[in-house]
């Protein structure tokens, strides 16, 4: 293999990956910060995760499942690994404390107070966590198709980057409006970008050859199980909460319609 298709394979990762940066620069760029635009961002965001929770990263999930446990028991396994994720989810919102101490957090964003910042800060960082995840073996995935056909990754890799856009969001938001500060949502949500490439990184020196159907399959079906979790329970209520109604609402389906058009891009 030669080492220039391998830089430019994990040069494409990398780029694909900090799209995410993007996002978080679309997630603060608004001179007047206020709650009802936190609102939209957090409707946003649960419309993103929970679109490509759903059309793709749960189908992926099955598919690599079925491919290994078979077709009756590959469904069972790819809702258990779904539920699963969900319940690990449910115990970690147990077990890390709603609040925070509010002296830690600085130049918070007035009309927010200690609580909502902690519970925004959190919901950031579980957000870039499940999202990080996400991202890891989609980063393989880029870097094994920029190494196979670079022509054919290059287009891949610009729908990836689309669509990492809104995740980046969906990171930035939360945590911009806990701390008030941009570099720390914006470094944050670079970092779980950076994911893709430790993918193809980690995939390429060690996972191809101990990896399973099984073991891929059942770790996206948990992180689909924990993007919908996060987004019922944190960020859709939170959005209410911060906004009107209607405000949430749409901003959930015109997530839902940008990460929509992304896939496509991708496909």
């Amino acid at each position: 293999m030669e080492s220039g298709n391998l830089l430019f394979a994990f040069g494409i990762t990398l780029a694909a990956g900090l799209a995410t940066a993007i996002g978080s620069l679309i997630a603060f760029l608004s001179k007047k910060q206020s709650p009802a635009f936190l609102s939209s961002m957090l409707g946003f965001s649960a419309g993103v995760m929970i679109y490509v929770s759903m059309i793709e990263i749960f189908p992926k999930a099955e598919v690599a499942l079925t491919n290994d446990l078979g077709e009756q028991w590959g469904p069972w396994a790819t809702v258990l690994g779904f539920f699963g994720g969900m319940g690990l989810i449910a115990v970690i919102d147990k077990v890390v404390p709603s609040e925070m101490n509010p002296h830690e957090i600085t130049n918070a964003i007035s009309g927010i107070d200690s609580a909502q910042r902690a519970r925004l800060m959190r919901m950031g960082m579980v957000t870039a966590f499940a999202i990080g995840i996400h991202n890891f073996p989609e980063g393989f995935a880029t870097f094994l198709s920029a190494i196979n056909d670079p022509e054919v990754a290059i287009p891949i890799a610009v729908a990836i980057g689309l669509h990492n856009i809104p995740e980046g969001i969906a990171v930035s938001a939360p945590i911009y409006y806990a701390t008030g500060s941009r570099a720390k949502a914006f470094w944050l949500s670079a970092a779980s970008g950076l994911a893709e490439p430790l993918g193809a990184l980690v995939g390429f020196l060690v996972l191809s050859t101990f990896v399973s159907d099984t073991l891929m399959g059942m770790s996206l079906a948990a992180v689909a199980g924990i993007m919908i979790f996060i987004s019922v329970d944190e960020l859709l209520p939170s959005a209410e909460e911060f906004g009107k109604h209607h405000v949430a609402i749409y901003s959930m389906v015109a997530g839902m319609g940008v990460m929509a058009l992304s896939l496509l891009l991708l496909n």
